[in-house]
């Protein structure tokens, strides 16, 4: 399947490489402005609204670094180093292939920002499987890095976030209080 898509992608034209290659990065632009925006929205509601919004990039960062420890203990080599021609330059020898952090980072904002503004689903969702696959379409990761970070990221982080709201929310009341007098 790696093969395919990556050779799919070799014909596509060169402003779809140019956006392939870009699309991941400015996507987590996107994210990073999304969770700007539900902390602007979250001021004026609940403490637990503003929790949940506050937790999301702490789990987006805590289930990235979870990423790192996976990566140094599979150790996976990437498929770029000789197994296809791809579009995008492969990471240094060292950077290991599984699994996918972008995917993490991707689908954890996502989830997470669901959790704090469940309106935006039909934006991030699609917006982190555009981003998870194309690591692979760039040629920089297996089909199963992306899946397994993909899950790792949105499975983990919204439950880690689930799992501090309780503790955060009193201390966003407390600070409303202080903040207030």
């Amino acid at each position: 399947m790696y093969r395919d898509i990556v050779e799919f992608a070799q014909g596509t034209p060169a402003w779809v490489h140019a956006l392939a290659e870009t699309g991941t990065d400015a996507g987590l632009l996107v994210f990073v402005l999304l969770f700007a925006l539900a902390w602007w929205r979250a001021r004026r509601r609940e403490p637990r609204d503003m929790a949940l919004v506050l937790l999301g990039p702490v789990a987006v960062v805590a289930v990235y670094l979870l990423s790192e420890v996976v990566k140094v203990l599979v150790r996976e080599e990437r498929p770029c180093r000789g197994l296809a021609a791809t579009i995008a330059a492969c990471p240094e020898t060292g950077d290991w292939s599984f699994p996918s952090n972008h995917a993490v980072i991707a689908a954890a904002a996502a989830g997470t920002l669901v959790l704090a503004w469940r309106g935006l689903a039909a934006l991030v969702l699609p917006l982190a499987v555009l981003m998870a696959f194309s690591r692979v379409f760039v040629g920089v990761h297996y089909p199963h890095d992306v899946a397994a970070g993909f899950l790792l990221g949105a499975v983990a982080a919204p439950l880690l976030v689930l799992l501090l709201t309780g503790a955060v929310t009193p201390l966003v009341r407390r600070w409303n209080l202080v903040r207030a007098a």
